[in-house]
């Protein structure tokens, strides 16, 4: 039989991302996302939103620009796969278990740093190069800007290559690896 694992998720961060190297200097970041679930209560007829708090941690390279660029309240989207821990505690003897998630990639979400421009509206569109070209940039991901001038857009930092023409984007010079 098959098996498919696969998480992407889209949230905000808990805390801000706490690091650590092993003996053989591997970063180990490990992250806390609340991601919301919007939903209309049938009681009241008000739009609820309700938390699920999740544990991710993210390897290596990845997991030490993600922690350079990343702070608690941050928007962050992670695509990773679920992971289960089992242990015995030291202290009672239970067995215990943990459901977390080993993240693999991570996107850039939220506003540039520069606020991306004033002005209203605009769809964005949205590009990325396919996962086979391998150029060491980013795929790239034109933003929508926003109604009440908000602006600019999302620039990615996953798998693919590209570059970005829009004024606020990361451009290849200032990627984080």
């Amino acid at each position: 039989m098959s098996s498919f694992n696969k998480v992407i998720l889209m949230g905000n961060l808990t805390r801000d991302p706490e690091i650590r190297f092993t003996q053989n200097q591997m970063a180990i970041c490990k992250v806390g996302l609340a991601v919301n679930r919007r939903f209309k209560d049938s009681k009241t007829d008000e739009w609820r939103e309700e938390p699920t708090f999740v544990d991710v941690t993210i390897f290596g390279k990845r997991g030490e620009a993600f922690e350079k660029y990343h702070r608690k309240g941050a928007s962050a989207f992670l695509e990773g796969e679920l992971r289960l821990d089992n242990w015995e505690d030291k202290n009672t003897g239970q067995k215990r278990s943990k459901l977390y998630v080993v993240a693999d990639n991570w996107e850039f979400v939220g506003g540039s740093k520069d606020g991306g421009g004033g002005g209203g509206g605009g769809g964005g569109q949205a590009q990325r190069e396919p996962a086979g070209a391998s150029s060491g940039g980013y795929g790239d991901y034109g933003g929508g800007g926003g109604g009440n001038g908000g602006g600019g857009g999302n620039a990615g930092a996953g798998a693919g290559g590209g570059e970005s023409s829009a004024p606020g984007f990361l451009e290849a010079d200032d990627t984080p690896f």
